[in-house]
C-alpha cells in the first residue's frame, strides 16, 4: 500500500510538469488509484491511531490531478485485531531504536526548546537515561544560577512511554475495553500493561480528555469500528479526514444551543460521498490568498483555551515536527470532547462570493480582483478557492474552525480563517454569525469572530467602540485599518502531567 501511494504522490507531480504528456500520466494515475481502492487492510493497519502519511511535495502541486478517493473496505473487528474505519493507512511502523537490553525503544519525545527552571535556552546535551521500554535524552541547564538537568517531556514517573498512553487513552475513548486495549497496545508496540494501569492513566488524564463525560453514550449509539469516519483524499496530496459521528450527534441534539447547528452534521455526513473532489484538483488554495481583508471593527481576543493544554501534552511525545499535525488531530477527535472532524474539506465559487459582496453587502475582494501567492498583480476573482480546515469544534452554540499553527504569536492566518469560515457558511447553509475563527499552539490562542472581518458598522460618528468580554477584559475596535489584539490572561495553576 505504501509503494502504491509513493507512486501517486511522484505521478502527481508529473502531472503538473509543463514538460510531461498529461493523457499518459493521467491514465498511469487512475489505474494505481483503482489498486488502492480495492486495496483490503493488513491486520496491523489502523488508520486513526496510525502515524501520518508518508507523502511529499507542497500542497500546491498536481494541479491535473483527477477526482481519486480512497473507498477502502472496513476490516471484520474480530479477536484481538483492530478494526479498520472507511480507508487505508500508508504505514504503521514506529521508529525504534535498540537498547542494552536487546528490547525496542519505543518511547519518542520532542527535542528541548528550553530550561523547564530558569525558562534559558543555553543548555547541551548530557547523555540518555536507559530504562526498560525506551531511551530518554537528558540536557543539561547551562544558565550558572540553575545548572539543573531536566527532560524535554513534562510527565514523570511512567513506566510506559508517554505515546503508549497516549494511544492506550484513544483506544478506549473508541470504545474499547480496557482488555481490548490493551491487547491492541500489545500489538503495535510488543507491551502490555495491565487493565488495572490504564485505567489509573484514564483517571489521571480525566481532567484532560473530557471525552469521558460523553463515552459512556457515544458507546450505545455506535460500535468502536463506526464511531469515528476516516477518508482518505487525494486533493493535489493526500488528506486524511476524520468525522466523529457520536460525538456530533451528542452535541447537537442534547446541547439545547447547538440544535440550530444540524446542518453541520448533514454537511460532515456526506462528504465522503458527495464532496466533487475534482474542484480540489482545480481551485486556488485559500491559504495561498495573499489579499488583506480590512481590520477595522474587529478585534482579536488573546486567551488560553484547552486546546493549548491537549497541544502541550501531546507534542510532548512528537519527535517529528512534520507529524504534529497529524498527532493532534488523532488526539483531539478521540479524546477531546467538541472536536467532531478534522482535515475538512471546502471550497466556495467565485458565485458564492458575488453573491456574499451584491446580496450581503460584505467587503471582500477589491473590486472583483485578489492577490495570490506567485502571482505579481491582483488577479480576477477565480472560478474555485478551496482548503482544508485542521479542526471543526461545536460548543456554546457555535461553530468553532481552529487552525494550528507553530508559534501561533507570530502567525496572523485571519484571511485563511476568514475565507473557510464563508466557505463553510455556504457548505452548510449556516449564517456567518454562527462561526468563531481561531489558531493556536501549546502556548498561546487567539480567537475572532469572522463576521466582523467582512462586514463593517455603519456608524456615523463614532471612531472607537469599546467590547467588552465575559472574563473582564475589553478592547476598543476602532476605524481604522488595524488589528487590535486583547491579552489574555493565563489560569492560576495549568494542568500537571
Amino acid at each position: 500500500m505504501d509503494k502504491w501511494i509513493k507512486k501517486l504522490t511522484r505521478l502527481g507531480k508529473k502531472l503538473s510538469s509543463p514538460n510531461s504528456t498529461f493523457k499518459n500520466n493521467k491514465a498511469a494515475f487512475l489505474k494505481l488509484a483503482n489498486k488502492t481502492e480495492g486495496h483490503r487492510p493488513s491486520a496491523d493497519i489502523e488508520p486513526l491511531l496510525s502515524p501520518p502519511l508518508n507523502t511529499s511535495g507542497s500542497e500546491a502541486e498536481g494541479q491535473g490531478q483527477k477526482k481519486i478517493v480512497a473507498k477502502l473496505q472496513q476490516q471484520d473487528n474480530s479477536g484481538t485485531q483492530p478494526p479498520v474505519s472507511t480507508e487505508t493507512s500508508a504505514d504503521t511502523s514506529v521508529e525504534t531504536k535498540t537498547v542494552a537490553s536487546g528490547t525496542s525503544n519505543i518511547g519518542e519525545s520532542k527535542l528541548a526548546e528550553a530550561c523547564p527552571y530558569c525558562n534559558s535556552k543555553d543548555f547541551i546535551k548530557r547523555g540518555t537515561r536507559k530504562n526498560k521500554l525506551q531511551v530518554v535524552q537528558l540536557y543539561e541547564c547551562k544558565n550558572e544560577e540553575c545548572g539543573r538537568t531536566f527532560t524535554a517531556q513534562d510527565v514523570k514517573g511512567k513506566k510506559f512511554p508517554l505515546n503508549v498512553v497516549i494511544e492506550g487513552m484513544s483506544y478506549y475513548n473508541l470504545g474499547f475495553t480496557l482488555e481490548q486495549s490493551c491487547n491492541f497496545l500489545k500489538q503495535k508496540f510488543n507491551i502490555r500493561p495491565e487493565p488495572e494501569t490504564l485505567s489509573e492513566w484514564i483517571s489521571q488524564y480525566s481532567q484532560l480528555c473530557r471525552y469521558e463525560r460523553l463515552r459512556p453514550y457515544a458507546v450505545k449509539m455506535y460500535g468502536p469500528a463506526d464511531v469515528v469516519e476516516v477518508v482518505t483524499m487525494a486533493h493535489r496530496q493526500l488528506f486524511r479526514f476524520r468525522y466523529h459521528r457520536a460525538k456530533t450527534r451528542l452535541m447537537l441534539e442534547e446541547e439545547y444551543r447547538n440544535r440550530r447547528l444540524q446542518p453541520l452534521k448533514e454537511f460532515l455526513d456526506n462528504i465522503s460521498s458527495v464532496t466533487p473532489h475534482q474542484y480540489f484538483q482545480e481551485g486556488e488554495r485559500m491559504s495561498e490568498i495573499r489579499s488583506k481583508f480590512d481590520k477595522a471593527d474587529m478585534i482579536v481576543k488573546s486567551k488560553f483555551n484547552y486546546a493549548n493544554r491537549l497541544a502541550a501534552f501531546v507534542l510532548q511525545a512528537v519527535k517529528d515536527n512534520k507529524q504534529r499535525h497529524e498527532q493532534l488531530q488523532r488526539f483531539f477527535i478521540a479524546n477531546d470532547s467538541c472536536t467532531v472532524a478534522t482535515e475538512v474539506p471546502v471550497y466556495i465559487r467565485k458565485e458564492d462570493i458575488e453573491h456574499f459582496e451584491n446580496d450581503l453587502q460584505f467587503k471582500i475582494s477589491d473590486d472583483g480582483k485578489i492577490e495570490i501567492k506567485g502571482r505579481k498583480k491582483p488577479v480576477e476573482l477565480p472560478k474555485l478557492l478551496t482548503g482544508h480546515i485542521d479542526f471543526v469544534q461545536i460548543r456554546n452554540g457555535q461553530v468553532h474552525l481552529l487552525d494550528y499553527k507553530p508559534d501561533a504569536a507570530k502567525e496572523k492566518p485571519i484571511e485563511q480563517l476568514t475565507w473557510y469560515a464563508l466557505a463553510m457558511c455556504r457548505l452548510t447553509g449556516l449564517r456567518l454569525y454562527d462561526f468563531t475563527c481561531s489558531w493556536f499552539d501549546d502556548k498561546d490562542f487567539f480567537q475572532f469572530y469572522p463576521l466582523h472581518v467582512v462586514k463593517k458598522l455603519k456608524s456615523k460618528g463614532r471612531k472607537k467602540r469599546k467590547v467588552f468580554f465575559k472574563d473582564g477584559t475589553w478592547g476598543e475596535a476602532t476605524k481604522k485599518d488595524k488589528l487590535v489584539v486583547v491579552g489574555r490572561e493565563r489560569p492560576d495553576a495549568d494542568i500537571k502531567f
